[in-house]
Order: structure tokens, then C-alpha cells, then sequence
């Protein structure tokens, strides 16, 4: 793809690699203005935008909200309307200070096992570190339970009434076996965007990139290619 387009890829404020400030916000509506001033800074003029779990709502809103015109949407698996959460998700929504406090190898071993069932396949070990990483130590543990507390389902109420204003190309593939999100949710997302297509990958779950990397190459390629008139541009978000 990296041939074919220019890819951008960022770190959402809290995510990743980017500040862990427990005095930065990090919430859905923060999110999308800072990708909305992310693009403008990079000079994008009407990008292709792949979007993944909270990628989704970002994108979404930046889009709608915003009016950041994209010349395609890809959104994979994503957080984009209500309900959104697994049970453990919700548990720590309704208990986040409780859950900062405890002692860091049981952190540790919460956000393994809450990481690792996103995969249908099961992780390996190195991609199992590295998503589990950035939420360790003495700013990722309270800053992983903070994202989560930060989590206002009202943005997805907002998103899902504007769905049917979307007027660009839009594809959804969602993991069959996705147990943080189920497929019918990917279902709903298609039926009130005008025109969006639905692409189901088997024997994938929450972490479709993991699970099912060239299916899902492939797609994008393919649906970038088949969208590319003006923009030349992809950003990828998520």
C-alpha cells in the first residue's frame, strides 16, 4: 500500500507513545479536533481515512462534526455508535479509581488477559507486548483505566444520528468472530450510512490486523486503488 499512497499514521493524544498527562484530555470530542487539526497541519486535502476501534468515533466525528471532507472511510472493527464496551470495559467505567490502585503485576496481568482476548487466533507473545506495553508503569497504568473513564457514549449517540449525511465511498469489515464488538454492530454502522458496504472477515476477532493481515491488506488495497481519482493521500487513524 506504502507504494501506492503516502500513509500517515499518528499516536491519539494518550495512546501509544504520545503524553500520558493526567491533566490532558482524552476523550472522543478532544480526539477528533486534534485529527481534524492533525490533517490541516499535514496539508490533506480530502485524505483516505482507515479507521480502527476507537479510530472509528474519531473519524467519524471529525468528518460530521467538524466537516473534514475525506475522499474515502475504511473503518475495520470500530467504536463508532452505542452500545460499545466489553464487560470488563464497564467495569472499570464504573470503577476506574478503584482499579488504578492495584498493585501493578495484577494491572499487568488485567490488561494481558484483556488484551489478549481480542484476538480470535491468540497473540503472539511480542505483539502481545507491545500492545500491552504503553499501559505499564508508573504514567500507563492510571493513565489505561483514565481512557476508560473518559468514555462518553453520547459521541456515539451523535455519530449514528448523522450517519446518513456520510456522501464519500464507505467500507466496513468486522471480524467475524469479534467478541468486544459484534458483527451487528458493523451491520447497523452500514445500514444508515447511504451506499456503505459490509465485508465480514471469518476466523478474525477484535484485532482483525492480527488475526487476518493479508484478507485485510488486501481489501485496502483494493479499495484504495478503486477510490483513488483526485486525493493521493492516506491517513490512517486508530
Amino acid at each position: 500500500m506504502s507504494g501506492d499512497f503516502t500513509v500517515y499514521l499518528w499516536d491519539m493524544p494518550g495512546y501509544g507513545r504520545s503524553s500520558k498527562d493526567a491533566e490532558h484530555a482524552v476523550d472522543f470530542g478532544v480526539q477528533a479536533r486534534a485529527f481534524a487539526a492533525l490533517l490541516d497541519h499535514w496539508g490533506l486535502d480530502r485524505p483516505h481515512v482507515v479507521a480502527h476501534d476507537y479510530g472509528g468515533a474519531v473519524s467519524l466525528r471529525a468528518h460530521l462534526v467538524h466537516e473534514v471532507p475525506y475522499a474515502s472511510l475504511l473503518m475495520a472493527d470500530v467504536v463508532a455508535i452505542p452500545p460499545a464496551g466489553s464487560p470488563f470495559f464497564r467495569l472499570v467505567q464504573q470503577h476506574p479509581d478503584v482499579l488504578a490502585q492495584v498493585p501493578p503485576y495484577i494491572h499487568e496481568a488485567l490488561v494481558r488477559a484483556y488484551v489478549g482476548n481480542a484476538g480470535h487466533r491468540g497473540l503472539h507473545p511480542e505483539d502481545l507486548a507491545e500492545l500491552v506495553g504503553p499501559w505499564l508503569g508508573e504514567d500507563g497504568q492510571p493513565a489505561f483505566y483514565r481512557q476508560i473513564a473518559a468514555f462518553d457514549e453520547r459521541y456515539l449517540e451523535e455519530n449514528e444520528a448523522l450517519l446518513g449525511r456520510i456522501d464519500i465511498p464507505v467500507r466496513v469489515l468486522w471480524g467475524v468472530e469479534d467478541t468486544w464488538i459484534p458483527v451487528a454492530t458493523g451491520e447497523r454502522i452500514v445500514a444508515g450510512i447511504p451506499g456503505a458496504e459490509l465485508v465480514r472477515v471469518p476466523r478474525a476477532g477484535h484485532l482483525i490486523h492480527l488475526d487476518a493481515p493479508v484478507p485485510l491488506a488486501t481489501t485496502l488495497q483494493n479499495w484504495l486503488m478503486a477510490n483513488a481519482g483526485p486525493a493521493t493521500n492516506d491517513a490512517s487513524v486508530g
